[in-house]
């Protein structure tokens, strides 16, 4: 019997699935972030060393049985980094004598997409902190939309609500807008009640401008408008994301996979990003990803 082992790794945790080649699971587990860009390839090399290892004994595996393995990762994008990154793990096994003869390093996007449509084409729009959109035509091309990161790109994530949010809040201290109940929440929630401490939170404590997008869309929930009108323009940056994966796969009909609280969850971000894909895009279908991401890394890794 083959076995396979497929890692979601993110920038909080990573999720490995263990299964044979028939996709069956023998067994999960879940252990600490792999987002390497910021904690380190080393670190991440030994989080992923003692994931596989403890994963292997709890079911009494050798290495000798596994005929691939894929991680898929925060901040592997790119081709030049994800190498980095094998090399960095492939190095910690070494130094303690285990040869992993298939082993493979993928975005965290990649995996995903292959998980939600199990290899077949489709589309996936990933909106969390940051937002990306992939795409495989019928021929197996890959596609990608935006994923330009936080200072040039990421419309419609988290962090471009989250700055939008408190961009509000920075006009209603000076007086340049209506009031938003945003101005309410974060003053409760994170002590932000002025402009000085606004400021002094973003530039010198580096606050997290992504966790304020729940409070955005908490309040447009509850009929916010200033919030509304956000969470309106960042979901037409996503439409106009799809709008751009049906040129580019050149499908008559595709189907879209959501990936990320902000747009599964049912609020009025989502709703409204929703909406005007079906009023506008009838050849667009959205739906649940058939596999979740670390099957994906399975699907991958059993083609190596």
């Amino acid at each position: 019997m083959k076995y396979y082992i497929g890692i979601d790794g993110g920038g909080t945790k990573s999720h490995l699935v263990l299964t044979d080649e028939n996709l069956n699971v023998i067994t999960e587990k879940k252990s600490g972030p792999t987002n390497f860009l910021m904690i380190g390839k080393e670190t991440v090399a030994k989080t992923i060393f003692e994931l596989i290892n403890s994963s292997l004994k709890e079911v009494n595996i050798g290495y000798e049985d596994l005929d691939g393995i894929v991680l898929g990762t925060t901040g592997a994008g790119r081709k030049n980094n994800a190498d980095d990154l094998r090399e960095a793990i492939l190095k910690v096994f070494s130094e303690n004598g285990i040869n992993l003869n298939k082993f493979s390093v993928e975005s965290d996007a990649r995996i995903a997409l292959e998980g939600a449509f199990a290899g077949g084409p489709g589309s996936i729009l990933i909106a969390g902190t940051g937002s990306i959109m992939f795409g495989k035509d019928a021929a197996g091309n890959i596609h990608r939309i935006g994923g330009f990161g936080r200072w040039i790109g990421d419309e419609g994530s988290g962090f471009a609500i989250g700055k939008k949010g408190l961009i509000a809040i920075a006009k209603e201290y000076d007086g340049r807008s209506i009031e938003t109940k945003l101005t309410k929440v974060v003053e409760a929630k994170y002590g932000i009640s002025n402009s000085d401490i606004l400021i002094n939170k973003v530039y010198a404590e580096n606050f997290d401008i992504a966790s304020i997008a729940t409070d955005v869309i908490e309040c447009a929930n509850n009929g916010d408008q200033v919030c509304q009108q956000i969470l309106r323009e960042e979901a037409t940056e996503l439409f106009w994301h799809v709008v751009s994966a049906l040129k580019k796969l050149r499908l008559k009909e595709l189907t879209l996979s959501l990936i990320g609280s902000l747009i599964t969850n049912e609020n009025f971000y989502s709703n409204a990003f929703k909406e005007m894909v079906i009023k506008n895009l009838p050849q667009v279908t959205i739906a649940e990803p058939i596999y979740n991401p670390a099957i994906g890394a399975i699907l991958m890794a059993k083609s190596l």
